[in-house]
């Protein structure tokens, strides 16, 4: 592992020492400028002859970049192009996507990262990350060694099961640590020299994978049981003696799994799940935003959740917490919510299998004081009519299950209903926002997973906001980092939620939008971020103490620019 030293000299310059030098130093895209090298730099490092004589500006070689990959129609070719920009040179490939955030974001994340990811061994050119196979057992710790940079602060691990609403992609799921650690340099400034994205490739399931000759990944059954967690044991043993210092994002774990891992280890080092806490965030900053809008007090919604998964389950544990923290309590508090998976609503009445789906489960004898006792129609309609709900949310992984009697019925008693199909990618989402949009004459509020053109609808234009968990996960895991918080506790997430509702607008709320727009991504991450360290300090979880004038500007010091550093020959 190599050492990444950044020092700021007091004309503010930053300086960063290598040994890399000549055609070595070109090819190493955390050091590369192409042709940004001075000509005081070229001499220096060896590098007169191996470049065009012509100095260019970052400026020019980020027209220039993006030049060559707009001209790219296909969006996987884009996808492409900006990963081999990213391979080349870091820090002009950040300026890019920061540059052009809304047009790039769909790409190097969703939805176009779920293309990527399940052709990911058809269009491989560069080996990213550290892959760790059951081959690695007993050495996991020396595989870790191999990283590029010794100071790791922040983690994505995947082991590809349940990739976005695609399932099972075996190596190919490396695309989404990829892509989250892109996201979260963009919108956090967390420097990349600092992140590392891992797969765990025990196997797969997918047959198609397992038989397609070009397939990259570990051509094996998926590895289950007590084998499985002994790798996993080893694996967070390993990260705790390389990296102390590192916060780690479990991502697209197979549901039942993720709620194990993140139980087991959530207090063992640093960690949260983005699909069962950064998805219950930003679901519940849309919450909170919409009651502007409708004027229903927090504390009068009622929530029907379609999909009991780690999404459905993480969204209905917020909730329940922010209504709880807004004076919900009792019997008030416990039918505030519910959840329904593929058999119809959640009840605790001896047929649950998936002990994670307890905790949101309904008594027999709530349902029965509804209607929707043993024998009776328990499906999504039976529920809308049942409850009149104000809120309606999709984490079923099942396109179009909102249809047009469900979405009516749920419009008939209340003015301004919230309705949000948030599985992704776009081919997953429970409904499509044009017709949610028609079905209730425009008074809909829609939040989607997935990014979703704007609707017209009698004169008006509504804009569909997308609950993209880019909006919370950056700040959260920033709040971490400058905190030195030990655990990322609910309290922290709900800052998170409550700050994110917080930076939408008068002007967003009047298009329609319950979130900001993404080209104010950065600026919503820093006040997010700022929110879980107030938050960790409250929790007593922060090991860095802050006063609260000392949080916002500890949180833009930490906020890495993607400018070139001056490059000091050692």
């Amino acid at each position: 592992m190599e050492r990444y030293t950044m020092e700021h000299t007091p004309a503010g310059t930053v300086r960063v020492p290598t040994v890399h030098r000549g055609p070595r130093l070109l090819s190493h895209a955390m050091f590369n400028k192409s042709t940004a090298f001075s000509l005081e730099e070229r001499k220096a490092f060896g590098l007169e002859g191996l470049l065009p004589p012509v100095v260019s500006t970052m400026a020019q070689q980020a027209v220039r970049s993006y030049q060559s990959i707009v001209r790219k129609t296909e969006p996987l070719e884009r996808y492409i192009g900006l990963a081999a920009l990213q391979d080349r040179n870091e820090h002009l490939f950040y300026r890019v996507l920061l540059d052009h955030l809304e047009e790039f974001l769909p790409i190097v994340y969703t939805p176009v990262v779920g293309e990527a990811c399940q052709k990911y061994s058809h269009i491989f050119r560069h080996a990213r990350g550290i892959w760790i196979t059951p081959e690695h057992r007993g050495r996991i710790d020396e595989v870790l060694g191999a990283a590029p940079f010794e100071d790791v602060r922040l983690i994505v691990v995947t082991d590809n099961e349940r990739i976005l609403g695609l399932g099972d992609q075996g190596a190919g799921g490396m695309g989404i640590p990829i892509g989250k650690l892109a996201l979260y340099t963009t919108a956090a400034g967390i420097h990349p020299a600092t992140t590392l994205p891992i797969s765990l490739d025990v196997g797969t399931d997918n047959k198609a994978l397992l038989e397609d000759e070009l397939y990259i990944g570990y051509r094996r059954p998926r590895l289950r049981g007590p084998e499985y967690d002994a790798l996993v044991d080893e694996f967070v043993q390993a990260v705790q003696k390389c990296f102390p210092r590192a916060l780690l994002q479990w991502e697209d774990f197979k549901k039942g799994t993720a709620f194990a891992l993140l139980e087991r280890y959530r207090e063992t080092l640093p960690s949260f799940n983005d699909d069962i806490q950064g998805t219950a965030a930003v679901t519940v900053a849309a919450l909170i935003a919409g009651t502007r809008v409708s004027g229903v007090p927090l504390k009068e919604q009622r929530i029907v959740i379609l999909g009991a998964g780690a999404a459905g389950v993480g969204i209905g544990r917020l909730i329940r917490r922010t209504l709880q923290n807004a004076g919900v309590t009792g019997e008030k508090l416990a039918n505030a919510v519910c959840c329904l998976d593929s058999k119809g609503l959640v009840v605790d009445d001896g047929s649950i299998r998936d002990m994670y789906k307890r905790e949101m489960a309904w008594t027999p004898a709530q349902a029965e004081a509804f209607g929707l006792g043993a024998g009776q129609p328990r499906d999504l309609l039976s529920v809308v009519k049942a409850l009149k709900p104000s809120v309606l949310i999709g984490t079923s992984g099942e396109p179009d299950t909102f249809t047009e009697d469900i979405v009516r019925e749920a419009a008939k008693h209340v003015e301004r209903p919230l309705i949000m199909p948030l599985s992704n990618p776009t081919s997953q989402s429970e409904a499509k926002p044009v017709d949610v949009i028609r079905w209730t004459d425009g008074r809909a509020l829609v939040a989607t997973g997935s990014p979703f053109a704007p609707v017209e609808h009698d004169g008006r234009t509504h804009v569909i906001g997308q609950g993209n968990n880019a909006f919370v996960f950056p700040g959260i895991g920033l709040g971490a980092i400058v905190s030195h918080a030990k655990v990322v506790t609910d309290g922290m997430l709900e800052a998170a939620a409550k700050a994110l509702a917080e930076e939408v607008t008068p002007d967003d709320l009047a298009t329609g939008s319950l979130y900001p727009r993404i080209g104010t991504l950065r600026r919503v991450t820093a006040r997010v971020a700022g929110a879980v360290v107030a938050a960790a300090l409250a929790d007593d979880v922060a090991q860095r103490q802050l006063k609260p004038g000392e949080i916002p500007p500890a949180v833009r010091s930490a906020m890495w620019d993607p400018s070139y550093p001056e490059l000091v020959p050692v």
